[in-house]
């Protein structure tokens, strides 16, 4: 049985465990491969990094409450965080980065500021 090229298919000629006809075939074949995990990764930062900038636009004294309408429209995503924070009276406190919210009554988040430097 012949083996062919994981990038173009070609028959590969030489080694028993040879994948790739050439390097530009393996580079190709790889840099593929990179590129698919890398683009989930860079949206997921961009939306983290807007929804951190809209956090610390909304709250330059470290401390403030806001309605969600308003976060909403201004494009935050409350689906990415970067972690939880949960305090001993048992409220969880949603990250990013160094700015956090806690969800009240009525639909209002705290804005917080953790480990400003």
């Amino acid at each position: 049985m012949q083996k062919t090229c994981l990038d173009c298919g070609e028959p590969i000629i030489g080694r028993a465990d040879k994948k790739f006809c050439n390097d530009q075939c393996r580079n190709n074949f790889n840099n593929r491969q990179n590129n698919e995990n890398t683009e989930t990764v860079r949206h997921i930062n961009s939306i983290l990094r807007k929804n951190r900038r809209i956090l610390s636009e909304l709250n330059p004294a470290d401390k403030t409450t806001v309605h969600k309408e308003k976060l909403s429209s201004i494009g935050f995503n409350f689906t990415y965080i970067t972690h939880l924070y949960t305090t001993q009276k048992g409220s969880v406190y949603r990250f990013v980065y160094e700015y956090g919210y806690l969800p009240l009554d009525n639909d209002f988040y705290m804005l917080v500021v953790r480990d400003k430097k």
